[in-house]
């Protein structure tokens, strides 16, 4: 055993704390916590708007949260979901670190509702056994729910999309950490919670991850207000291979999200990553079915809404149900949360990336499965909690209204104190969460950012504005009459545009650009949609 310099004159010898813990055990639980990590960088469904009545079209959900989100949002509005994402992590990062973790999970708490300030800045959090499982170091335990935290925020930024500013975003994350998710992660998962009192089965985060960001996302959306017709008109996302990329990118990470919640490296997390697994495949496979009986087409967005939504519901149920229990769970989620879609439409909420179909109705059918299918045996593969009763499965006939009280207090109080939260932040003028209605006109990149997921949309709209003046009013040789483009057109290299003709006779006599010269610019005019339909009377 080492000892520093200073101890050893002193005759003090230091404790291994490391030797009472497995190795294999801690190496697992940081690599889960890293894909975790990973789930982040890079969800969210779409919808159109013709006539003032909204039209589903496409959906998905978390991404990488910030790949999901990009891919399914506006051009002109993708990078600014990236770097709330991005942002709101740090944020997390801090708050966690400051006191976010103390006041979810601080031992020596009593009131069952939220943490004092004792592990303040982590103090005293070190080599001693974690509040979740004597498996691991409270130090590691940390950690892996920071980056829990870290995941919901993220997923909450989808309620930015298309009109949200992203400053006031990140005020408002850092005090939803604090008066949101830590009380509700009190609630179930600290000893002294009363949720963890009364009995609740929550493995992974079905109350403070998925209730907590979707239903606050929706409370959000609700403060901010519905998007303009004219931003919903002909809406399409502009990358599907992002929303592929990140949910299959997210799906990886999950696993380490579920499985990790074992908190060690035993045959309770290869259960969970087996139900994640199952539940993602099934319900990828109905929601992508109930999609193809409207438009007659496999949508990719669909697959990917469906395997997200079955992920979402295996992270409070994982751990604690039968791998067949998972086939039915993940069939009826993907069904539920494919109908669930409709609900802003009931509730006139400009839910713009689904996070209430997604991730709430998702988080609530998982603990509702807890309470009828949740089996003992499974529970205690992790050798730790062998004493811990199931549900209807095991005659416990009471765990079903254990789960439903649960359910009712986490989305009351995420919708409320973040609607409270929400509009108090808006009601200051350097803090109002909403863009003008010219910059959303503009775009969230173009107002809010400066920059763009994809560099050939400035040039698009600003083309004429960058490019150097020819023939004379400005140029230095005078002798070119058409502005060189970036890269071949047509095959027709940079050198050959740069002296091509502008335009082309044709027979009829009318002319026509020729070819690899650049078309002029123009926006088409906005028009009533209403006029062309309207008849004379």
């Amino acid at each position: 055993m080492s000892r520093s310099p200073h101890l050893a004159r002193s005759g003090i010898a230091l404790r291994d704390v490391n030797s009472q813990y497995d190795g294999g055990d801690i190496a697992f639980i940081v690599v889960c916590g890293i894909l975790v990590f990973f789930m982040v960088p890079g969800v969210g469904k779409r919808t159109n708007c013709r006539s003032g009545q909204y039209t589903r079209v496409l959906n998905a959900r978390p991404p990488p949260l910030a790949f999901l989100y990009s891919g399914l949002s506006r051009r002109k509005s993708a990078l600014s979901l990236v770097w709330a994402v991005a942002a709101s992590n740090a944020v997390v990062i801090f708050q966690w670190w400051f006191w976010g973790y103390s006041l979810a999970f601080s031992p020596t708490a009593g009131n069952g509702y939220i943490g004092d300030l004792r592990s303040f800045a982590l103090r005293k959090v070190l080599g001693d056994s974690s509040p979740g499982s004597p498996l691991i170091p409270e130090l590691l335990y940390s950690f892996y729910q920071m980056e829990f935290a870290c995941v919901t925020v993220a997923i909450l930024m989808g309620a930015l999309a298309d009109r949200g500013r992203v400053f006031p975003a990140m005020v408002f994350a850092f005090i939803w950490m604090t008066l949101v998710y830590c009380p509700i992660a009190c609630w179930a998962w600290n000893v002294n919670g009363w949720g963890f009192k009364w009995g609740v089965l929550d493995y992974a985060g079905g109350g403070p991850v998925e209730i907590g960001s979707g239903v606050s996302g929706l409370a959000y959306s609700w403060v901010l207000g519905r998007r303009s017709e004219r931003e919903l008109r002909n809406f399409r996302p502009h990358n599907v291979s992002l929303v592929g990329l990140g949910t299959f990118i997210l799906w990886f990470g999950w696993l380490g999200f579920n499985g990790g919640s074992a908190f060690g490296a035993n045959l309770r997390a290869i259960m969970a990553i087996w139900n994640s697994m199952i539940a993602a495949a099934l319900s990828g496979i109905v929601w992508c079915l109930l999609d193809f009986r409207i438009e007659r087409k496999w949508s990719m967005v669909g697959f990917c809404s469906g395997t997200i939504a079955g992920l979402v519901a295996a992270t409070p149920a994982s751990g604690y149900i039968p791998q067949w229990a998972a086939v039915i769970m993940g069939i009826i989620v993907g069904a539920v949360a494919n109908y669930s879609t409709k609900l802003k439409f009931f509730l006139r909420i400009d839910d713009a990336l689904d996070l209430l179909a997604e991730h709430a109705i998702g988080g609530i059918l998982g603990l509702l499965f807890n309470g009828i299918f949740a089996d003992s045996e499974i529970i205690a593969l992790d050798g730790v909690n062998t004493s811990t009763t199931g549900g209807w499965l095991n005659r416990n006939w009471k765990q079903l209204y254990i789960q439903i009280g649960y359910i009712a207090a986490c989305v009351a109080y995420s919708f409320v104190v973040t609607a409270v939260i929400a509009t108090a932040l808006d009601s200051v003028p350097c803090l109002r969460l909403r863009a003008t209605p010219h910059e959303e006109s503009l775009g969230m990149d173009d107002a809010e950012i400066g920059e763009f997921a994809s560099d050939y949309i400035e040039v698009r709209r600003d083309y004429t504005d960058w490019t150097p003046l020819y023939n004379g009013k400005g140029s230095d040789s005078g002798s070119e009459t058409t502005p060189p483009a970036a890269g071949d057109r047509h095959a027709v290299p940079d050198s050959q545009i740069s002296r091509a003709p502008t335009t082309r006779s044709v027979a009829n006599g009318e002319s026509k650009p020729a070819n690899g010269a650049l078309p002029s610019v123009s926006e088409k005019p906005e028009t009533d949609h209403l006029s062309s339909t309207s008849a004379s009377p």
